[in-house]
């Protein structure tokens, strides 16, 4: 499990890097500073959540860890996708893609 959790951190703290990259681009840098920490922190607690939930089974089989990273990712991209207005549709989308990855890792590497 430790192995597992630090995996989805790591995971979720680099994928964080390119969402920052991503959300900079489209909204700006400057003057949008807490608004890419808040990205990029959101990554990193989705590898948290997805680090602790290694047992939860929502399907048996090998598509288990897809299937729960992309749940997960889509529960934690939808909180922050509300706090904007609903502005930031890719970042939404691309929650559900990183959360899938981040999981594809930490269950393939444990």
């Amino acid at each position: 499990m430790k192995k597992r959790m630090l995996l989805a951190i790591i995971t979720g703290a680099v994928l964080g890097v390119f969402c920052i990259i991503g959300v900079g681009y489209r909204f700006g840098y400057s003057g949008n500073e807490l608004f890419l920490f808040a990205t990029w922190f959101n990554r990193l607690l989705m590898g948290m959540v997805i680090g602790l939930a290694g047992s939860l089974i929502i399907i048996k089989g090998k598509y288990n860890a897809l299937i729960r990273g992309a749940l997960l990712g889509l529960i934690v991209s939808f909180s922050f996708y509300l706090a904007t207005d609903f502005k930031d549709l890719t970042g939404f989308i691309a929650g559900i893609i990183y959360g899938v990855i981040i999981d594809y890792v930490a269950s393939k590497y444990k």
